[in-house]
């Protein structure tokens, strides 16, 4: 087997799309005679700063000769937008099956997903394993198509996204897809398809809004329910359409760690107790601490997940949360949160048994008294404590979704879950 990896060929002013280059490259490979097993898309670490959008790699699983596949390679990094100097492409071709890439290069893709690598490492393991590269300016786009070879020896939870391209011409224009089918098509295939659209907003997630050449998106668990999905939407012209097979909504990239050991450009899950009454400040961004082990952390829910604020500015001090998502400069963006453990009381002056009264200080450290009847008590008590959320998992809406992140409707958490959709 022959493994082609491309990253790096869009931009953030231009458009393009990788996933439309690996496409383009699929086309081409089958033209020459080859076959294709797969086309990989990896969503990578949400927390590179000069990532575009979505940070995709792609993969190419082909049978075609490795030098064909490189040739092929080479014309489809003409697609990129180089006049950005922002985009910097690259290719990997390997001469390997899928599953048997070296643990090196596993590794690699695993850490890519993770962390941050720049491109002297993917070089130099690119040539250390033997494999063809081809670059173009500082060669970033390295890292994620050496990232994209090893990622199917790397991860084992895959999903599906079938993606429409447009017309060429219409490139950068306006799009011109009926909402109402949309809806209609994700509420008829949910939960087997999902992050199709935003029934909070009216959004459709689907239809991207940058000058690139995708038309939709449809995502999900089953391939065959999100082509049907793609085939009921009423549009514009298809001009081509592939389904790639996607690490995305499968939270691969969150690690385990305690509040002490958070770093930043890394993505986390991390277990502490609330410290700090959560804190709604300019622009509509809740901010609230968390702490574990004597270390504290800050975690924002940003005014983009609109409603998931609620769930958070309805935490309390002393309330044990799960707090997954990416940390830059210090504080954990939330793109989840897991209730483990509530507080259900708490400690309010006692009435009086008599007239019903409140009853008022008796003096420090003798505790409370009702003027009018003279009953006493030791202290303040506890009262139920009426609250506003559940224990269980609560996510940010599809609207404000990273694509990586695991949508709460795909199961696996432990615990209750409270999809948004």
């Amino acid at each position: 087997m022959t493994l082609v990896g491309i990253d790096d060929t869009d931009s953030r002013e231009r458009g393009m799309c990788t996933t439309y280059a690996a496409s383009r490259l699929a086309d081409e490979i089958r033209g020459a005679g080859g076959r294709v097993e797969r086309v990989l898309l990896v969503r990578l670490n949400p927390a590179v700063e000069h990532k575009t959008r979505g940070n995709a790699a792609l993969a190419v699983h082909t049978d075609l000769d490795p030098n064909q596949a490189r040739r092929l390679a080479v014309d489809v990094l003409d697609l990129a937008e180089t006049d950005d100097p922002q985009t910097n492409p690259g290719a990997v071709v390997a001469d390997c099956k899928p599953a048997a890439v070296p643990e090196a290069v596993a590794q690699f893709a695993r850490d890519t997903v993770r962390t941050i690598q720049d491109p002297t490492t993917a070089m130099t393991l690119a040539d250390t394993m033997g494999y063809a590269r081809i670059e173009r300016g500082n060669g970033r786009g390295l890292v994620g198509a050496l990232a994209a070879v090893g990622a199917w020896a790397a991860f084992d939870d895959w999903t599906y996204e079938h993606i429409a391209y447009r017309e060429r011409e219409r490139w950068g224009t306006e799009r011109a897809v009926d909402t109402e089918s949309v809806f209609q098509a994700a509420d008829e295939a949910y939960p087997a398809v999902w992050d199709t659209v935003d029934h909070a907003s009216g959004y459709p997630v689907c239809v991207p809004r940058t000058p690139c050449p995708v038309l939709y998106g449809i995502r999900g668990d089953d391939p065959e329910a999100c082509r049907q999905v793609a085939a009921t939407i009423e549009s514009e012209p298809v001009a081509e359409a592939r389904t790639f097979v996607t690490n995305q909504g499968t939270d691969v990239h969150l690690q385990d760690a305690a509040v002490a050991d958070v770093v930043d450009d890394r993505a986390y899950r991390v277990t502490g107790e609330v410290v700090t009454v959560p804190e709604t400040r300019e622009g509509g961004h809740v901010f609230v601490e968390i702490a574990d082990g004597g270390e504290r952390l800050h975690c924002a829910a940003f005014e983009p997940t609109k409603g998931f604020r609620d769930r958070v500015r309805a935490l309390r001090v002393g309330d044990r949360i799960t707090a997954c998502g990416e940390v830059s400069d210090g504080t954990l963006k939330l793109e989840k949160v897991a209730v483990r453990g509530l507080v259900t009381t708490e400690l309010v002056t006692p009435t009086c048994p008599e007239c019903g009264r409140s009853m008022s200080s008796a003096g420090r450290d003798q505790g409370y008294r009702c003027r009018d009847c003279s009953t006493r008590a030791d202290g303040r008590v506890e009262r139920p404590l009426e609250r506003d959320v559940e224990r269980g998992w609560y996510e940010v809406p599809p609207v404000a979704r990273r694509h990586i992140a695991k949508p709460l409707v795909r199961g696996g958490f432990d615990g209750a879950t409270h999809p948004e959709r």
